[in-house]
């Protein structure tokens, strides 16, 4: 389930980023000739930022309810599964009684000091 709605929301975030480059902005942003020779001159003018503007929206209502329903579905398998496998794997050597090797730094026997001022 999580798997196919985070791929519902990369496909709703691309078509979004798409139809905002296409919008008229003051600049006139990429709206200028493209938008026209995509939509065979069927988006131009009005009717063009009108229909723009409406799709939009609903992409973006569309990108907040798909995150929102990530959260939720991501929350729930966390609470079906709280740890994480190197927890649970810690967890059952602990259970099983095994004392978890520590590593000893090796020992190197120290040498005497020779002093020099002794003659």
């Amino acid at each position: 389930m999580f798997s196919i709605l985070l791929v519902l929301l990369i496909i709703v975030a691309v078509f979004m980023t798409g139809i905002i480059l296409l919008q008229k902005s003051e600049g006139s942003g990429m709206s200028g000739s493209s938008a026209a020779a995509m939509f065979g001159g069927a988006l131009t003018g009005a009717a063009a930022g009108n229909f723009l503007t409406k799709l939009t929206t609903w992409l973006a209502i569309i990108f907040f309810v798909l995150c929102a329903a990530l959260a939720i579905v991501s929350s729930r398998s966390e609470m079906a599964n709280p740890q994480s496998a190197l927890r649970a794997e810690l967890a059952a050597d602990e259970l099983a009684g095994e004392p978890t090797p520590t590593p000893v730094p090796e020992q190197i026997p120290a040498e005497p000091v020779k002093s020099a001022d002794k003659k």
